[in-house]
């Protein structure tokens, strides 16, 4: 799918080397496996250019409109996620995709990983933020036919995550897609740097 989606991305030539970059995902030689057996099945067309081949994707193949969803489904679950999360009564402070999901590396069994920011304001055992956040995790299951793994911490709980160095805390800020409310990334540099031991 990372190979698909950055040639459905484009319309110009690509060589395996760039679509491995843009991919971001596995080994060249394993990208370059993948366009052969594209190539192979139509879906692809490939041209010389030199000592280089390039790479473009065949969009009158029959199989492309379909392959043109699949290559969306990313987009499509962060606007469920979103309209799904802006509908609450209660909404958080701030809610984030991060994990596999997020960086489009994710299979089957993988967890769709949500992290929510609840409010100061609301209790953790609040029964009403109880039910919305139950349903959500419902809604992605029956999306995605992956489990829904929601990471819940309210502002202060974040910030001590950030301040002690959590790994977690790195992974949200190299992954995370913002759903709702403050920028998290944002949220994340304004918290201290975490303290070294003997400080």
């Amino acid at each position: 799918m990372p190979v698909l989606e950055v040639l459905a991305r484009t319309r110009r030539p690509l060589t395996g080397r760039q679509i491995h970059q843009l991919a971001g995902v596995g080994s060249e030689s394993g990208v370059r496996k993948v366009l052969a057996r594209l190539a192979a099945q139509g879906l692809v067309h490939v041209s010389e250019a030199g000592q280089a081949q390039l790479y473009l994707a065949n969009r009158e193949h029959l199989a492309w409109p379909a392959v043109d969803i699949l290559c969306s489904l990313k987009a499509t679950l962060l606007d469920r996620l979103r309209d799904q999360i802006r509908s609450w009564p209660t909404p958080p402070q701030a809610a984030a995709l991060f994990g596999s999901a997020a960086r489009g590396d994710g299979g089957t069994a993988s967890d769709v990983d949500v992290l929510l920011v609840r409010p100061d304001t609301v209790n953790e055992a609040d029964e009403a933020w109880g039910r919305q956040v139950e349903v959500l995790r419902d809604r992605v299951k029956a999306w995605t036919g992956n489990h829904c793994q929601i990471y819940e911490v309210d502002g202060t709980g974040l910030a001590e995550h950030a301040e002690q160095g959590e790994p977690i805390v790195a992974e949200w800020r190299r992954d995370a897609l913002s759903l709702f409310g403050e920028d998290l990334r944002r949220v994340l540099g304004a918290v201290a740097p975490p303290r070294r031991k003997g400080t």
